[in-house]
């Protein structure tokens, strides 16, 4: 392992920085491109053709709004908090994003209510100023 050092100083020397020469994206833009082979055979050809198709399908999906496509689809995961009245109420608790699949509800025993309650009155920075 140490001889390996040895040899990245002259790489370093010879090369300079890693990221100068980092093949990764490269790598992974021809891995796209190879998704598009259809025809092996004919591999550059269909390369080209995709490339041509996918740029065309992202030029159209500006001009039209009503289509769903990649750049428009709404996201999986809706983490933006909900503009409505009762998000506007309480600041504690916002309500954010929106269910994915089903939930259960829980219901508290009096103990655990007591419990967090009395947690929230001492640990919550905007309840400090009301408890006297």
């Amino acid at each position: 392992m140490i001889h390996l050092t040895v040899h990245l100083v002259d790489e370093v020397k010879k090369g300079g920085p890693v990221h100068y020469r980092w093949m990764y994206s490269v790598e992974r833009l021809l891995g796209y491109f190879k998704s598009f082979v259809g025809n092996k055979s004919e591999a550059e050809g269909s390369i080209a053709e995709g490339y041509i198709v996918e740029e065309a399908l992202t030029l159209y999906s500006h001009y039209f709004k009503e289509i769903e496509s990649r750049l428009n689809r709404p996201k999986r995961v809706n983490d933006e908090p909900r503009k409505n009245e009762a998000s506007n109420k309480s600041s504690m608790f916002p309500q954010q994003g929106k269910h994915v699949g089903g939930f259960v509800t829980e219901s508290l025993t009096h103990l655990e209510k007591t419990q967090d309650h009395r947690y929230v009155l001492l640990n919550y920075v905007v309840v400090k100023p009301f408890i006297v």
